[in-house]
């Protein structure tokens, strides 16, 4: 009879064992995928020194780079280049003012040759003085439509399929997950429910100014020319903060703009577990990380390895980097 339950007991652990591995399918037997399970088996199981209740298992995620590609350049950068375009009828003085000229001109490296200055020129211009439900249209008709320029797929289509197994199977065990960004907040929220399963209300993102007006009698949010929280490096701690309230337990991102959000994650009392994606897959996405233009993992890369925190390379580590394309 012993040895019965004991054989029993044995095949349970195993069943559960098998069930975990099998929720990120995705991921090549190996260290990363052990580290994560292991993590998330002891912080779920009841009874023992390294529990963590379900109200604190919170789980941080980076956007860009992380979620989804970013590469040649930011998404939100091919939607700003986009809307300069559409609204250049109603704007002659761009044919003329740099760097809108570029963009028109199909140059885009000469419209970022103003680096952050001229990104931030052009997001103003084509994001404010609208009201968040126009945005929120804008966002989602371009979403929908808009094809990257080299894979030619919907920007939607190129986000991580381990990664969203991983955000599965963390919410499976209690976690709730988080978007931590510096993309724009209203930017993202309009269509990750659908994309990654979080809802608008978990995305925390770089933010400009709003102001409350009537319009015909209907209140209406304008979005201002401004900048209200930059949610990159130390302002991802600062947002989580504001947004949460909570330290996190498990974070994860792919650059140095991460870098303090995971330093804030690992000093967590709790357990914690530290993320970073690097980008090694020449073949099937892009391999960049200490001199890269976009997604520089230079500082990150040193201080995983220092503190001993998990480094998935996508080459070794995803047996796929995209969704099955749909039939």
């Amino acid at each position: 009879m012993r040895r019965l339950l004991a054989t029993l007991i044995a095949s349970l652990a195993w069943i559960n064992s098998a069930s975990a591995a099998d929720s990120l399918p995705s991921w090549n037997e190996g260290a990363s995928k052990k580290a994560i399970i292991s993590f998330v088996e002891k912080v779920t199981k009841e009874g023992t020194p390294d529990f963590v209740p379900v109200p604190e298992r919170i789980a941080v995620f980076d956007n860009d780079g992380c979620l989804w590609a970013e590469q040649p350049m930011y998404f939100q950068a091919f939607f700003v280049f986009d809307r300069i375009k559409a609204l250049a009828p109603q704007h002659p003085e761009w044919m003329e003012k740099e760097p809108f000229a570029s963009v028109l001109k199909g140059d885009m490296k000469a419209a970022l040759a103003g680096g952050e200055h001229a990104l931030l020129e052009m997001v103003m211009a084509t994001h404010a003085r609208l009201t968040t439900e126009e945005f929120e249209k804008a966002v989602t008709d371009w979403i929908t439509t808009a094809k990257h320029p080299t894979t030619d797929k919907l920007y939607t289509e190129m986000v991580y399929q381990p990664m969203l197994e991983l955000l599965a199977y963390l919410r499976a065990n209690g976690f709730k997950t988080f978007i931590v960004s510096g993309g724009g907040i209203e930017f993202m929220r309009p269509w990750v429910e659908k994309a990654y399963c979080i809802p608008p209300e978990q995305v925390i993102g770089s933010s400009g100014g709003l102001k409350y007006e009537l319009r015909d009698g209907k209140p209406v949010l304008i979005k201002l020319p401004e900048i209200a929280h930059n949610d990159d490096k130390d302002g991802k701690p600062v947002g989580i903060q504001r947004h949460i309230g909570r330290r996190p337990i498990f974070a994860a991102g792919n650059s140095d703009g991460d870098l303090q959000m995971l330093q804030w994650t690992a000093a967590n009392t709790r357990p914690s577990f530290c993320l970073y994606i690097h980008h090694t897959d020449a073949e099937r996405e892009w391999a960049y990380d200490r001199v890269s233009h976009i997604g520089k993992l230079d500082k990150g890369l040193d201080e995983a390895k220092a503190k001993s925190w998990t480094v998935t390379s996508m080459k070794d580590d995803w047996k796929t980097i995209f969704p099955p394309d749909k039939k």
